[in-house]
């Protein structure tokens, strides 16, 4: 099992860093779906008691990250063809909004933010900071829209689907669209053009959306 394991011994939050180190080991995929995750090998990893551990289950479970299954304990929760279509669907719907919302309000610093994550995800070769550099994209504009319960969930939702959305930048040449699209939404949003930016992003999510699920269905036997 790869984790960024710390002594927490003498830590206070030692729940709170569990939960953060296996919540990004799980959407990152170094954790693989299915995969059960021992409360005891844990805690010896973290140099802790159970109990933070299960506090940090408890979260990730209520989260949907993580499953509770007969004769196995925790697992790394999966999701259908079906679900990530809903979920899809979701985020076509909230994020245009969002940023439509976002757009009149942001200051010139969030889109100089926002450029330089899309100029950093254009010019990045590691597979494995994709993922990353393009969910620093879209959090930089989304988050002037003043809407804090909006984004909360869309983290969430991003949450559940973000090991999924590596295997489009990764499988199915998303990067070279992926690129393309952050530049055009981020020219909309420079422009003030808040409609423009909402249909760019819609369009965004669903294009990928489609890509993946056609890449889940080629892999089923």
């Amino acid at each position: 099992m790869k984790l960024r394991a710390s002594d927490l011994s003498k830590q206070a939050s030692s729940a709170d860093v569990i939960y953060d180190a296996l919540r990004d080991a799980i959407i990152r995929g170094e954790v693989g779906e299915g995969e059960a995750l021992r409360q005891d090998t844990i805690a010896q990893m973290f140099r802790v008691s159970r109990i933070p551990v299960r506090e940090a289950m408890q979260r990730l479970e209520a989260q949907g990250l993580v499953v509770s299954e007969r004769h196995k304990g925790a697992v790394v929760a999966s999701l259908s063809v079906e679900q990530i279509t809903e979920i899809f669907q979701f985020r076509a719907l909230i994020e245009p909004i969002v940023i439509e919302l976002a757009v009149p309000l942001m200051s010139e610093e969030t889109l100089a933010e926002a450029q330089r994550h899309c100029d950093a995800f254009a010019a990045e070769t590691d597979p494995l900071r994709w993922g990353d550099l393009n969910r620093a994209f879209h959090r930089a504009l989304y988050k002037d829209s003043d809407k804090p319960y909006f984004l909360s969930v869309i983290d969430k939702t991003n949450d559940l689907v973000e090991r999924y959305v590596r295997l489009v930048l990764y499988f199915v040449q998303g990067m070279r669209h992926a690129i393309d699209e952050h530049q055009a939404i981020l020219d909309a949003c420079k422009a003030r053009d808040a409609a423009t930016a909402g249909q760019l992003t819609r369009k965004h999510i669903e294009i990928a959306g489609e890509k993946l699920v056609a890449y889940l269905k080629s892999q089923k036997p």
